[in-house]
């Protein structure tokens, strides 16, 4: 209820900020605003936005964040070339949690080239549950059943080379690092934590498969996106752990009606990891990239598939042209269990957003998500979730 009341006041201040239609000065300045990123979009000028905003989701409690999105284009002289995106968020929650993120989607080469850069870093009080849905949905939360401190980095770059219109091929490696400190007795006796807390360190290669006819990746109003995705960890690499991670996502984008921006997006996605597998690289729910509103990491083991169908509106102007705004709203569900036959117990998830189009085509994200036993979250982002 917390959340969803910084939801609605965040929401109202922005909408009365951002786009009052009745202001003369501020009409004039998003005209200017509109103006200057239409120009920048045609010649591929560098463009930076700058952004601060409140979140609360429930692993971070009450959040305030700061980024900057940042585009351009890697060819001026290809004007079909779409831009490259750079966001950059760092934030600190209440619960003492210091985060940072940026995920670079980059296209060179008359698009023959993509790169991809994901880079995370928590440092936070948090919660531990245990492997599996049981362990999720009936260990209580609190300070003696679930506390503990997590330190996690990552970096992981991914090269793809398109060798036939859509299709795209590549590889790319994974650093990550889980290491839990100041353990209640549950957490610190739990075999999984037991066993892999004192090799935190994970080194794999990725190999990719992709097919993508999106119109635009970061906020796709029409096409499809298949990636397959396997990675292979182990000390071969210099990791502390062998393990083996493959990931199917499928991605479908219909624009619904003449106005574009009007999108139904759908989205099924699986996580299935093998051997032997730290808890921190379990496939877990509740990112603020699937089921957004349940607390990330609640819900993990090796295995884990969801779905999403979420309907994204963009508003139209009197004259109509579009506008700077947009909302949408999504339902979910997805399940975890060690392997894909187990899965028995389903999560239920929904939930409403704000867009706000910062740079053409790519959005400020606020978005409030639900789910079971008065689970909830508040999330603010650039880009859109999937």
């Amino acid at each position: 209820m917390k959340a969803f009341f910084l939801y609605i006041v965040f929401f109202f201040f922005a909408v009365q900020y951002l786009g009052a239609q009745d202001s003369v000065s501020h009409e004039t300045w998003l005209q200017k605003s509109k103006r200057r990123h239409a120009e920048k979009e045609q010649t591929g000028a560098f463009m930076i936005t700058p952004l601060v905003g409140p979140a609360y989701t429930p692993e971070l409690g009450f959040t305030i964040a700061g980024g900057i999105l940042t585009s351009w284009r890697t060819d001026k002289s290809d004007t079909n070339l779409q831009r490259t995106s750079l966001p950059f968020n760092v934030g600190y929650g209440t619960n003492g949690a210091f985060f940072i993120n940026s995920k670079m989607v980059s296209f060179w080469n008359h698009d023959k080239i993509r790169i991809y850069m994901d880079v995370n870093f928590k440092n936070m009080n948090d919660n531990y549950f245990g492997i599996g849905y049981e362990n999720g949905r009936e260990t209580p939360k609190g300070d003696s059943t679930t506390k503990y401190k997590r330190t996690w980095m990552q970096i992981n770059p991914r090269f793809m080379w398109q060798f036939k219109k859509n299709f795209f091929a590549g590889a790319g490696f994974d650093l990550n690092y889980t290491k839990g400190s100041d353990a209640c007795e549950v957490v610190a006796n739990d075999p999984n934590y037991t066993l892999y807390n004192p090799y935190p360190f994970n080194s794999g290669i990725n190999l990719i498969f992709q097919y993508d006819s999106r119109d635009i990746a970061v906020n796709a109003y029409r096409g499809m996106f298949v990636e397959l995705n396997t990675a292979l960890y182990g000390s071969y690499l210099g990791g502390q752990n062998n393990y083996q991670v493959y990931d199917v996502d499928i991605r479908k984008y219909i624009q619904m009606g003449a106005k574009a921006g009007h999108t139904l997006a759908l989205e099924a996605k699986g996580r299935f990891a093998t051997n032997d597998v730290p808890y921190g690289e379990m496939s877990q729910l509740g990112t603020p990239f699937d089921l957004r509103g349940y607390l990330w990491g609640q819900y993990r083991d090796k295995s884990m598939i969801f779905g999403i169908a979420e309907y994204r509106h963009k508003f139209y102007k009197q004259n109509g042209k579009p506008s700077m705004h947009g909302a949408t709203a999504w339902i979910a569900a997805g399940s975890v269990a060690n392997s894909p036959g187990q899965m028995q117990h389903w999560l239920p998830n929904g939930g409403i957003g704000y867009r706000l189009e910062v740079q053409p085509r790519m959005n400020l994200r606020l978005d409030y998500g639900i789910g079971l036993d008065g689970s909830s979250g508040f999330y603010f982002n650039f880009t859109e979730a999937f």
